[in-house]
């Protein structure tokens, strides 16, 4: 584990190109997985999808079912227990192309990721041969029941109660879970509860428990045709032998569980922008006005080139962080009995990668269907068009998996606690910074260089932030939530960059350029969005000369002579509305 990056590093050192995961290091069995999964959810789900929104009865579970059939529900379960334990590429290629399935992504990742991943990294032997096979098989569908009516962001502060029993057979659980996925034909529900009233502890229940009930269907604003209750408690019996791990470590569970979570949510995403690319991009080839397609309009053309702009630089976030997982989990031994919780720790390692993942590509969907909306004007609005369920769906994941706004406090706080540690040293790099300044800066030449700069500038205000609050800086989420942005938006302009760099000398010119492009004009045009983030900590922090000081440092990080983004986003466009999808 020595050996490879740690989670948080491309901050503090550089990376060579070659050393990361891009979706064009796809072996041949990625290959089959992509389009087995993007056939499934063409043939079986999208023509289905009228009947899927409306919950016809029992078609969740024939789905799921079918989706077992073809290997799409056990990749990360181990083969001992009827799954196939595939790489994390593998599993990372079918949630991506779940992400065009609407709600039926929703089910499928409740399925196999929350529903099921506790069980695979927490439980013992008997639980696993009780439990994974069925839902390998689509026979047994999970729930995860973390969510509570006073408890959402501050999942700790459950009121679901457990009490042994006076035999010490069962715990008795009392309470009630909200926003359960599945909950309406769940066969196995992970549940959180507190054990005498304080240690938070998970438990396996089985949907057919006595006590156990569930409310009405919500009526929610998209993925509708996922099953969404809130799942009542009462008296309900659970085998000792169902508690998951330990005794007041659910914790644990819940939080390692929320790290993959929130990465397969990233890669759900990058699915589902594509797919409101390709919906849009094909529209605005068909509409005409003016006697030709809207495509050839520059305000369109630029919606198209910043939509790919923005998917590419996910999709590279998403695989570069694939591959490091894949990486980890080379580098550990999983063989033994306590391999699951081996592996769950070896993925903390990148809790960081993941929340950046998922905050931006959560919100890289949600420009997407909003542009798409656009591109469609008024047909977007109507339900006729697909991009309309695409926009509805979109919006519950900014909320999904911890909301962006926590994930936002997390980033820093988790770079804070590394650095506090050892693991990282940040503060020093801050100082680094700060010397080089008082000798000079020259202007920052090529695109690498922007690239470093992107992380020079959050070094610097992450060093003065420490420097002025201290732990305090840990409770002022103003300046977190621009701290968080700004790590963001490095790694993502790193991402974009390694990638285009690894594709010169290895795939054709044309290819290579069209990367580099979307690098550039991704580069280019977040660098001033860095400078203002970076001014305003520094505003909250520092006043009169010292502020002036400091953003005359700042400027000095940022000496560089523009690219011609427009120029760069009318070649993507071109690309795109060539194809009528997004290519690179």
């Amino acid at each position: 584990m020595s050996q490879l990056p740690k989670g948080g590093s491309f901050l503090i050192q550089p990376t060579d190109p070659q050393s990361v995961f891009t979706p064009e290091d796809f072996a041949e069995e990625h290959r089959m997985i992509e389009q087995t999964v993007t056939k499934f959810v063409a043939d079986r789900i999208l023509t289905r999808i009228e009947e899927l929104e409306s919950q016809k009865e029992g078609l969740i579970r024939e789905l799921l079912e079918e989706a077992g059939e073809l290997g799409l529900l056990g990749a990360e379960v181990p083969e001992q227990y009827n799954g196939f334990e595939m790489d994390k590429i593998s599993s990372t290629v079918i949630a991506e192309g779940m992400g065009r399935a609407g709600s039926f992504a929703m089910t499928h990742g409740g399925q196999v990721g929350i529903g099921s991943l506790p069980i695979v990294f927490f439980g013992n032997h008997e639980q696993k041969t009780k439990y994974l096979p069925g839902i390998v098989t689509g026979e047994s569908i999970g729930a995860y029941a973390l969510t509570e009516p006073g408890a959402g962001s501050d999942a700790l502060s459950a009121k679901t109660k457990a009490v042994l029993s006076p035999d010490g057979k069962y715990y008795i659980l009392n309470g009630a879970k909200q926003f359960i996925t599945n909950a309406g034909m769940a066969d196995i529900f992970i549940v959180y509860a507190k054990i005498d009233g304080d240690k938070f502890s998970a438990f396996i229940v089985e949907g057919g428990s006595e006590g156990l009930t569930t409310g009405l269907e919500e009526k929610k604003m998209g993925i509708k045709g996922s099953s969404t209750r809130t799942v009542y408690f009462e008296d309900v019996k659970v085998p000792v032998e169902n508690l998951l791990f330990e005794i007041g470590r659910g914790h644990v569970v819940a939080f390692n569980i929320l790290n993959m979570g929130r990465y397969k949510l990233a890669a759900n995403s990058v699915g589902q922008a594509k797919f409101a690319l390709e919906l849009s991009a094909g529209y605005a080839n068909e509409r005409k006005q003016f006697g030709v397609p809207i495509a050839q309009f520059g305000m369109i053309k630029e919606k198209l080139a910043e939509m790919a702009i923005q998917i590419y630089a996910a999709e590279s976030m998403v695989y570069r962080t694939g591959g490091l997982l894949e990486d980890i989990m080379h580098s550990l031994d999983t063989s033994g009995p306590d391999g699951g919780r081996v592996a769950a720790k070896g993925i903390e390692e990148y809790a960081l990668e993941c929340s950046l993942n998922k905050v931006f590509a959560t919100e890289v969907t949600s420009f997407a269907v909003d542009e798409g909306v656009q591109i469609h004007g008024g047909y977007g609005f109507i339900s006729e068009y697909p991009i309309e369920r695409l926009y509805r769906d979109a919006r519950i994941f900014r909320i999904f998996e911890g909301t962006n706004e926590i994930n936002r406090v997390l980033i820093p706080t988790l770079l804070v606690r590394k650095a506090s540690k050892g693991d990282l040293p940040l503060l020093e790099a801050a100082k680094e910074i700060k010397a080089r300044l008082t000798s000079g800066m020259s202007t920052r030449e090529s695109v690498e260089d922007l690239v470093q700069a992107s992380k020079d500038i959050f070094l610097f205000v992450m060093g003065l932030a420490w420097e002025k609050a201290g732990e305090k800086l840990l409770k002022q989420q103003e300046i977190l939530a621009r701290l968080a942005d700004m790590v963001i938006t490095a790694f993502a302009m790193e991402c974009s960059w390694l990638r285009a760099q690894k594709a010169m000398g290895r795939e054709s010119e044309a290819l290579a350029k069209r990367k580099m492009n979307m690098a550039r004009a991704f580069i280019y045009s977040r660098l001033p969005r860095l400078g203002l983030l970076a001014g305003e900590v520094v505003a909250a922090l520092c006043s009169g000369q010292e502020a002036k000081t400091l953003m005359a440092d700042l400027s000095k990080l940022m000496q560089y002579a523009p690219d011609d983004v427009i120029a760069l986003k009318q070649e993507i466009a071109a690309s795109i509305s060539e194809v009528g999808k997004y290519v690179v």
